[in-house]
């Protein structure tokens, strides 16, 4: 069975984005982007909300995104090999390969996915994670934090959210972001 795994990059504060919606503030480094490339390796499924989608959609046609360091092209290739799912009302169409809409997000659905699975999903977005949070059904976090205090934004986490959980891996990278990754207890 697969694990569902939160990764998302954070401020100090515990924003994925500030309150003008930006978060160009957590753009990886090379040194970050190889190593999220290394753990993205394990993620044969994308959830996706369609704010999140449309975002990360860039990634299909990596010649767009510059500067292009190997490490960035290298993500491009491990996304574009990975299935897509998008949770969306409104979406018509999706514009990537390997990627399917779903009308409604489903915790039945998810849980039979995760059983199905033989590899890890990865779930985006902090409003999509947040159901599968409070249902329990988040395995690891995947967190990265920026070295910045941004006063506010949109939370990485729900509020109302509670979990125990244990720390299994942690780093520290010289551009002053570190990594911790948390499993659910």
């Amino acid at each position: 069975m697969g694990k569902l795994i939160y990764s998302f990059f954070a401020s100090l504060d515990g924003y994925v984005a500030d309150e003008a919606g930006d978060f160009d503030w957590a753009e990886p480094d090379e040194e970050v982007h190889s190593f999220v490339n290394d753990l993205e390796r394990s993620i044969a499924t994308n959830l996706y909300g369609r704010k999140l989608y449309e975002m990360m959609a860039v990634w299909e046609t990596p010649e767009v995104i510059l500067p292009s360091t190997p490490a960035v092209q290298e993500y491009a290739r491990i996304w574009q090999g990975a299935e897509k799912i998008v949770y969306s009302r409104t979406l018509e169409t999706v514009s990537t390969a390997r990627t399917r809409i779903e009308r409604e997000f489903d915790l039945s659905s998810l849980r039979e996915l995760k059983a199905r699975s033989e590899r890890n999903l990865s779930i985006g977005g902090p409003t999509l994670a947040a159901e599968a949070i409070r249902a329990g059904l988040v395995d690891e976090y995947w967190v990265f934090i920026a070295p910045i205090i941004v006063g506010g934004g949109n939370p990485f986490l729900p509020a109302e959210a509670r979990a125990a959980l244990e720390l299994l891996e942690e780093r520290r990278f010289n551009n002053g972001m570190v990594y911790l990754r948390y499993r659910n207890g």
